[in-house]
């Protein structure tokens, strides 16, 4: 079961880096350090990028279950 969920915790961790990375619109070292981009204009996530998102949240609520969940069982 500990193999198990190991291999469970890489999967995850490698599709939730996948996935931030797609996210992630070149904003340049400008928005890095803080500066704007886009004039400060906010815009709504439509189409795949929702579903992206969506997915996002849901792997990284999955991974930290995963490890919660592993940490408590296979306590020594």
């Amino acid at each position: 079961m500990q193999v198990a969920l190991q291999i469970a915790s890489i999967i995850v961790s490698v599709i939730l880096v996948i996935l931030i990375l797609l996210q992630v619109k070149g904003g340049g070292l400008g928005s890095l350090l803080g500066g704007e981009t886009g004039g400060g204009l906010t815009r709504t996530r439509r189409g795949l990028e929702k579903t992206m998102f969506q997915v996002t949240i849901a792997l990284s609520i999955a991974f930290l279950a995963i490890s919660i969940f592993s940490v408590i069982v296979f306590r020594n």
